[in-house]
């Protein structure tokens, strides 16, 4: 689809066709900058994906315009004539009260009285966090209170389902400086529609993956499987997943501090469910409804958001160390814990509400060219967001994606300023060899 002839050298090559590869690619453009943009999958957008199987769009990887207010994302969308929502005009989450043992549904919904209780408890969790020392670091798990009733959900909530990750893995340091404020909107087209439509008209090779960079020169050259391209600078925007494994090599390697900066910034992982309806129950929760269980200490949390849009679908949502050890296992797997756990708040009727033969499972960490959903810093790793974004060789060489952002980190939004930020660090450098 994105495929055009591009010659054989450009002023910048641009590695990946994800958020940041498609801003740098715009921005190269706007500044009269010659680019092509490799990418290894059969399309473009990355870890945003919309799919239609089901007869309507549902979003297998990024979702939300989170941040919405500072989000480059926001004013492009809008730009394109794209309807986006207020997730949070339409919050209404229900929480479920039960015991290890109980039978499916056997608890009960919590009371509005309980409700507040979360909500107050969830207020001096994140104050705590906030007051605790920055340095040495700590993992969020040290620092975040424990015992309450609330806390094990509250760490979860924070930890899986956010962060992707594990409380115990994450650096309280980075967590902090990439809160995400409201508002959070749903481009109701798909957000991997929106970056389709971001995409048009790039100079885009699909099905090109790159196995080596070599930077040695005053130029550069990008070598795969289907031969080599050679530019003047180059952008990769690859994950931090892929480059920490080395399924990148660089040709001298890359500095020790930035080695070192990639392993400080795994990919965590955040399954995501969509559930089809299989009749008119819709197990009384309104549209953009969530649902979820109280859970205790060592728990996993899966939560629930009900018939976006009103459309026929629950979506659900599992992080951290499951959703790594059932996407091992596979879609079986992974589906029949979707499927306990709402039966743990609804009993049989969740069996029979739920399609389950046509349920779709995102399966990023088995993405050869993800591995993962979107990164985390393990403590101690602060600063490895920002030491990411210097440039090499003279800024013709720079490393762009949400992993280099430390305020908009695992977003969409994120990726889009860092690649943005790359091609005018690129312009400037090649400005004197221009004309």
């Amino acid at each position: 689809m994105y495929v055009m002839h591009l010659p054989s050298q450009s002023d910048v090559l641009i590695l990946g066709a994800g958020a940041a590869g498609l801003a740098a690619a715009r921005a190269c453009l706007a500044r009269g900058l010659s680019c092509a943009v490799l990418e290894a999958r059969d399309r473009a957008g990355g870890r945003a994906l919309t799919d239609h199987s089901l007869g309507w769009p549902v979003d297998l990887g990024a979702t939300w315009v989170h941040a919405a207010s500072r989000n480059p994302l926001t004013a492009l969308a809008r730009a394109l004539g794209f309807p986006l929502l207020n997730h949070d005009d339409h919050r209404l989450h229900r929480l479920y009260l039960d015991h290890p043992g109980d039978a499916p549904g056997a608890g009960r919904w919590a009371t509005e009285s309980e409700q507040a209780e979360f909500d107050e408890a969830y207020d001096r969790w994140m104050e705590a966090v906030r007051a605790a020392p920055w340095e040495p670091d700590p993992a969020l798990a040290t620092v975040a209170p424990r015992g309450g009733p609330w806390d094990a959900s509250i760490a979860a909530w924070e930890g899986q389902t956010i962060a992707a990750a594990e409380p115990r893995d994450m650096g309280v340091a980075d967590f902090l400086q990439n809160q995400l404020e409201p508002p959070n909107l749903l481009p109701e087209p798909g957000f991997g529609t929106l970056l389709t439509r971001l995409a048009e008209g790039l100079p885009i090779l699909t099905g090109w993956p790159v196995e080596r960079v070599r930077w040695s020169g005053t130029g550069v050259q990008a070598e795969g499987p289907r031969g080599v391209l050679e530019g003047r600078a180059a952008i990769v925007t690859l994950p931090a997943s892929l480059l920490a494994a080395g399924a990148l090599r660089f040709d001298p390697p890359l500095p020790p501090e930035y080695q070192e900066s990639l392993h400080g910034l795994p990919l965590g992982l955040l399954t995501k469910f969509i559930l089809p309806a299989r009749g008119e129950d819709r197990l009384d929760l309104p549209p953009f409804g969530g649902a979820e269980r109280r859970v205790g200490e060592g728990e996993t949390r899966m939560t629930f958001v009900a018939w976006p849009f009103g459309r026929p679908h629950l979506e659900g949502f599992l992080g951290g160390d499951q959703a790594w050890a059932l996407e091992r296992e596979g879609p079986a797997a992974q589906l029949a814990h979707a499927e306990e756990e709402l039966a743990r708040l609804y009993g049989a009727r969740a069996r029979q509400a739920i399609d389950w033969d046509r349920a779709l499972v995102s399966r990023w960490g088995a993405d050869p060219f993800s591995r993962g959903a979107y990164s985390y810093a393990r403590p101690g790793a602060a600063g490895a967001r920002a030491a990411l974004s210097v440039p090499l060789a003279d800024g013709r060489l720079l490393l762009a994606g949400e992993h280099c952002h430390p305020h908009l980190a695992g977003t969409v939004g994120g990726a889009w300023e860092t690649g943005e930020a790359a091609a005018a660090t690129i312009a400037t450098a090649l400005s004197p060899r221009l004309g």
